[in-house]
């Protein structure tokens, strides 16, 4: 089995000179690079969290460099209005008329900083706007850019003023991705490349992944195998947050991961062997995705939360006890 349709240069090239250019950029953050590869060749969206100053706005900016479709922020506040983000009707007295005038949703890479601090009427808007990739406005329904994808970023140490996103908003996110502060030399590094860029000029960007390329990378990671007994590893996993009596996950959730997780998780799963220049997923690629594509998808108990078990720590947990074989 091959990764490239016959006649036709492998299409996943593209894919991943894009990850080494936004690697460029960013110093210590291989993960998260790897994951906004991930989200592309997935289709799905992704949340980007930690505290201030990690370069996650960098991380979305140098993605959108690489590729060659409209990019734009929303800068979430918490008198942000849905119209601010879907658009509105405007009034032409010329023609006496009222026109539609797209808000920044209709790009094909949308940044939505701090989305923890946009109200909740915009996260609805958002909300459809990530699940059916179309909007409705006026009564009228109209589509949204494909390829789509919609990357959100929330500081974790910062609550007030905020609006903690409801599960359904959760879900529609493939991938959850957690970032920690860098260590001294990571530290080092960035001060190195902030010095660099601060007296050279930005060197000239590189061929933009189109997309014509952007499909043809989606379907050759959709070809990636999934063999019997993987699915049945991230069906047992999932499976396990749900039937928790006798396990060490008894009394540790509330409510369990969706199958939306097990779609989210099979799919991450054949990006990431991709992006590997494998054509089969690994029990590796589920363990190393199976945190950021199902722990924002399950709710621990209160007696999880009093004692201090994340989301996080019970996928850990479910993993140490649903082995792949």
């Amino acid at each position: 089995m091959t990764l490239q349709e016959p006649g036709i240069a492998d299409p996943l090239t593209p894919v991943s000179r894009l990850t080494e250019a936004i690697s460029a950029r960013l110093v210590g953050h291989a993960r998260l690079v790897e994951r906004l590869a991930i989200g592309v060749l997935a289709g799905g969206h992704l949340l980007i969290e930690g505290p201030p100053g990690l370069a996650k706005t960098r991380a979305v900016k140098a993605l959108a460099a690489g590729l060659d479709t409209s990019f734009a922020r929303i800068q979430c506040t918490p008198d942000l209005m849905p119209s601010d983000m879907t658009g509105t009707q405007v009034f032409r007295p010329g023609d006496g008329r009222f026109d539609f005038v797209p808000g920044p949703i209709f790009h094909g890479l949308v940044l939505v900083d701090e989305i923890n601090r946009a109200p909740p009427k915009v996260q609805s808007a958002l909300l459809e706007a990530m699940a059916e990739r179309q909007v409705t406005a006026g009564g009228v329904t109209r589509p949204l850019p494909d390829p789509f994808m919609v990357v959100a970023t929330q500081n974790s140490i910062e609550h007030e003023g905020t609006f903690p996103l409801p599960e359904a908003q959760l879900d529609r996110f493939l991938l959850h991705v957690a970032l920690a502060l860098p260590d001294a030399g990571a530290e080092r590094a960035i001060l190195d490349l902030v010095e660099a860029e601060g007296r050279e000029p930005a060197a000239a960007a590189g061929p933009r992944l189109g997309a014509a390329a952007i499909h043809a990378a989606q379907r050759a990671a959709d070809r990636i195998h999934l063999a019997p007994p993987l699915k049945d590893f991230i069906v047992r996993l999932v499976v396990a947050t749900r039937e928790t009596a006798g396990t060490p996950l008894d009394g540790l959730i509330e409510h369990a991961v969706s199958p939306r997780g097990t779609l989210a998780l099979a799919a991450a799963a054949r990006a990431r062997a991709a992006l590997r220049g494998r054509d089969h997923a690994l029990p590796e690629d589920v363990e190393d995705l199976a945190a950021d594509a199902l722990a924002h998808r399950l709710v621990p108990s209160w007696r999880a939360a009093s004692d201090g078990v994340t989301a996080r720590d019970i996928v850990a947990r479910a993993l140490a006890h649903v082995r792949p074989w």
